[in-house]
């Protein structure tokens, strides 16, 4: 059964969190009423299932929820993401026989909040690689010792799923685990000021020995590509919700273009709305066509997701073109918007620049378009020869 966004996101809950993304924006602060109000509707109990008191909600619903949101308030939707990728990843998969998880939509169930504490500087191989050293104790937990970056929800998580590379005398290995925020060994930096997304409050966390328990211990992988089904639910859930946030934000962006155009007038063309003039109209419909060019391609993946649809080794190359699809599509998009849109759109008191800072923000996330060309390309060609024949 299909869930309808506006049951759960409902108008005047959506205007409530857009008249305060301003006022987070500028004060970078955190979306506390946002995150509040969010709880209160089930929002991050989306993937639980009704029968444990969520939303029993499948990723192609979560697709048109997070869209739904980021029209509002993008920095709010990017910010939930984190927690969503979580609950999503455990419920990709339950669906497929694998209940390593199940426990984090049991504790999402009880109010627990999921920090995505995976990502650091310098590591452009993300999940096929660590800087952080993963130290196995006498009992099986393992403690976590490095920088991650982007951790957002950073005022709220109480936990925080994380990997880090262990030494072996065999061979390196990527342990993932779940620390608590109420243990010690991490620490947070106040170091959030950014150009845009700045209500996601995605700071820096210091793990310094922090402990995951042996029975949140849910991985020991070999460095390096890998077919896990668990690098698989992350890179699967993680870009499909990632690509709904950036695909809401174009969908805003042509909303207000268009609502733009009918308002502006030129002096020049006596008086006429810019609706009438053609080099408009055509910006305009570019932009819509840019827009509908990812939507069925959102939908697909998530269905197929869902589906436990067969595309094999397909799969990586779909996920990183529909990430790096989506977000050119919205900086394009808001580009448009920006120049229809005429000299307000300047000023901070416009949505339209909000907007133009907060899309910037997809350039960084996995998979960035060097990596997604590359993903591709081995798909289609076969991996890079060595020249020196080793």
């Amino acid at each position: 059964m299909v869930l309808d966004p506006s049951a759960v996101l409902s108008d005047e809950l959506l205007e409530r969190i857009r008249s305060r993304a301003p006022g987070y924006d500028e004060r970078n602060e955190f979306f506390r009423e946002d995150f509040e109000e969010l709880t209160a509707a089930g929002y991050l109990k989306a993937f639980v299932s009704q029968d444990d008191g969520g939303l029993g909600a499948s990723l192609a619903d979560v697709v048109r929820l997070q869209r739904r949101l980021a029209s509002a308030a993008p920095a709010t939707a990017l910010g939930v993401n984190m927690h969503l990728v979580w609950t999503g990843v455990a419920r990709v998969l339950q669906a497929r026989g694998d209940s390593s998880l199940d426990f984090v939509l049991e504790e999402a169930a009880a109010g627990e909040v999921f920090a995505f504490g995976i990502s650091e500087a310098g590591n452009d191989s993300v999940l096929f690689d660590s800087v952080t050293t993963a130290t196995r104790l006498p009992d099986g937990a393992y403690a976590y010792t490095g920088v991650k970056v982007f951790t957002s929800l950073a005022p709220v998580w109480t936990r925080m799923g994380t990997f880090g590379k262990e030494e072996t005398e065999a061979e390196p290995r990527l342990v993932y685990g779940f620390i608590r925020r109420d243990q010690p060994g991490w620490r947070h930096l106040d170091d959030w000021d950014t150009l845009g997304m700045r209500a996601s409050q995605s700071c820096t966390t210091i793990l310094e020995g922090a402990v995951a328990p042996a029975d949140r211990i849910v991985r020991s992988l070999p460095v390096g590509p890998n077919p896990d089904l668990l690098v698989f639910g992350i890179f699967a859930v993680f870009e499909t919700l990632l690509s709904a946030v950036y695909t809401g934000i174009a969908e805003r962006a042509l909303e207000l273009g268009v609502e733009a155009a009918h308002r502006r007038r030129s002096l020049r063309n006596g008086g006429r709305p810019y609706s009438q003039d053609p080099d408009i109209r055509w910006q305009l419909a570019d932009a819509a066509m840019a827009v509908d060019g990812v939507l069925p391609q959102l939908e697909r993946i998530a269905d197929d997701v869902d589906a436990i649809a067969d595309r094999g080794s397909a799969w990586f190359g779909a996920l990183s073109g529909l990430k790096h699809r989506a977000t050119a599509a919205a900086r394009r998009v808001v580009d448009v918007a920006m120049s229809v849109g005429g000299g307000g759109g300047y000023f901070r008191s416009s949505e339209l620049q909000r907007l133009y800072r907060d899309v910037l923000a997809g350039l960084y996330h996995p998979s960035d378009p060097e990596s997604a060309h590359a993903t591709v390309a081995n798909a289609l060609l076969g991996p890079l020869e060595d020249p020196a024949g080793t």
